[in-house]
């Protein structure tokens, strides 16, 4: 078995529009490509190693989902387990690479070397690279839409210059065009 599965996609939106529908767990069933996820409470957001968020999946079970890896707009991975048990063994990790014409490589990676639960096995197996690519495509979409949005507002605005999202307020990505700094340029 090939037990790490990963994809990958160039996203024409920067780091900071992608990684916080990655970090925000009740934006996640948005661009789901397993069609696993149902739903997150809001106020999850992930900011740090050691943070846990909880997960309805489509079958009804609470996953509580470990952060074991963390860098603000470049990494976040997560081990998933039932709620008050110890993780099974598969991890879950989104890698973000800006790139030199403002857009962001991601790479989506399934590892599952430390499962060893047999009633897991055939679920794990069935997530392929293509499923990766499926969540990948899905968020490029959300993704490149915010990006678009934003910058037809800023268009519409006549400003010029540099627009990135402005602090925490970027989080909550329904409000993202309220959350706008631009400078001079």
């Amino acid at each position: 078995d090939t037990r790490i599965v990963s994809a990958s996609r160039d996203i024409a939106a920067p780091a900071d529009t992608v990684f916080p529908l990655i970090a925000d767990p009740a934006r996640q069933p948005e661009w789901d490509g397993n069609d696993n996820l149902t739903e997150a409470a809001p106020g999850q957001r992930v900011r740090a190693v050691g943070d846990v968020f909880t997960m309805t999946l489509t079958n009804g079970q609470v996953r509580e989902n470990h952060i074991t890896e963390f860098d603000e707009g470049r990494l976040i991975a997560w081990t998933p387990s039932p709620v008050g048990e110890a993780a099974p063994g598969h991890l879950w990790r989104w890698e973000l690479e800006p790139l030199p014409d403002g857009g962001t490589r991601v790479t989506h990676t399934y590892d599952w070397t430390h499962l060893h639960d047999e009633q897991r096995l055939p679920r794990a197996r069935a997530t392929t690279a293509d499923r990766l690519a499926a969540s990948i495509d899905r968020l490029a979409g959300r993704a490149e839409d915010l990006a678009e949005e934003l910058a037809g507002a800023v268009d519409h605005a006549g400003l010029t210059g540099e627009v990135r999202c402005a602090g925490d307020e970027a989080d909550n990505l329904d409000h993202l065009l309220d959350a706008v700094e631009v400078t001079d340029g």
